[in-house]
């Protein structure tokens, strides 16, 4: 039995929070919380919101127990683009892109 938990349009890109979420792939859903805790990133903050979201969902829709619990999959998918303008000198226009992402944790029980 596995749940899951999606956050779509996060605010941050996904090459920033791809280096957080591989650190907690395949590990204990405890002991990733901990390694998310202990991480000075804006990306390990809300992806330990999506884990606590998904663990609550295994616990309350599925009956599954926390201390078996373990991070089945888990990646971050490239979310829409805000497409912004930042004008400078002499009539130039540079084009700034706001890159959003989907943030996705599967967690499942241990056999």
């Amino acid at each position: 039995m596995e749940a899951r938990a999606i956050a779509k349009g996060v605010r941050i890109p996904p090459r920033k929070a791809r280096l957080v979420i591989d650190l907690i792939r395949g590990k204990d859903v405890v002991e990733a919380d901990k390694i998310l805790n202990n991480i000075n990133k804006e990306a390990a903050r809300l992806i330990r919101k999506v884990l606590t979201s998904a663990v609550a969902n295994a616990e309350n829709n599925n009956s599954l127990d926390k201390s078996k619990l373990y991070v089945k999959e888990a990646y971050v998918n490239e979310g829409q683009t805000l497409k912004r303008m930042k004008f400078g000198s002499r009539g130039h226009v540079d084009p700034i892109k706001k890159r959003t992402s989907h943030i996705t944790i599967v967690v499942s029980e241990k056999n």
